[in-house]
């Protein structure tokens, strides 16, 4: 069921509305990143004197310039945790696009959803990026201690963020947030496991940027399998 919902997510990569999400949420997420590396080298930049007198060695230049380009290399690797939150919740703005275009495709008997207004996009958005932030966080701290693991960590996380917020958003729409809720807690290992499909590539750059569409159109045709004896389809 997973790996059906996921191929068919897939295969309608040719479809303008996907597209266009994925425009928007990279362009979106790679400004706000560029723009973070932009205030950290400013910061350095005004925090550390050109010059500095270090024990032992006396007046020391160009620490400023060094600490810059270290900054790249923490930049990078804070943005595989980044990238994650950010580009999960820039595409939550645009949910709406995709799940239509599954659902105008897939399954064109089904009557009008109710429509996200931006207000609950922006909320949701928002909540998303927090939590998802704060857990990364957490499990940047747990990275040193958990070795050969790491990966299992990190997928198992976001795999888990990434299912609940995506399913309950996709099927709030025609069940409401209670009752999605329910179809969620119902189905929660299932959708755990799609979830951390989703994740493993999110740690790869630049693919990473891709995923949260398709999360959100593999969501949405695994709500429609697991809500079939609802009628909905």
């Amino acid at each position: 069921m997973i790996l059906a919902s996921f191929s068919r997510a897939l295969a309608q990569w040719g479809d303008a509305r996907f597209r266009r999400v994925v425009a928007l949420g990279v362009g979106l997420t790679l400004a706000l990143l560029v723009a973070l590396y932009a205030l950290m080298i400013g910061a350095i930049q005004w925090l550390v004197p050109e010059t500095t007198d270090l024990p032992l060695l006396g007046p020391v230049g160009g620490l400023d310039t060094l600490l810059s380009v270290g900054s790249i290399i923490l930049m990078l690797l804070a943005s595989v945790f980044l990238m994650v939150p950010v580009a999960s919740a820039f595409t939550g703005l645009f949910l709406e696009d995709v799940v239509d275009a599954v659902e105008d495709r897939h399954y064109p008997t089904l009557p009008d959803a109710r429509p996200q207004t931006l207000a609950e996009g922006l909320i949701g958005a928002v909540n998303f990026f927090g939590i998802a932030l704060g857990a990364n966080l957490i499990a940047l701290f747990l990275w040193p201690f958990a070795g050969p693991l790491v990966p299992v960590l990190f997928w198992g996380l976001n795999g888990y963020l990434l299912g609940r917020e995506y399913f309950t958003l996709v099927a709030q729409r025609r069940l409401g947030r209670t009752e999605a809720r329910r179809l969620w807690r119902a189905n929660r290992a299932r959708i755990w496991g799609a979830g951390v499909l989703m994740a493993a590539p999110l740690s790869i750059p630049v693919v990473n940027l891709l995923i949260p569409v398709f999360g959100v159109a593999t969501f949405t045709h695994l709500f429609h399998r697991l809500n079939t004896p609802r009628h909905t389809r």
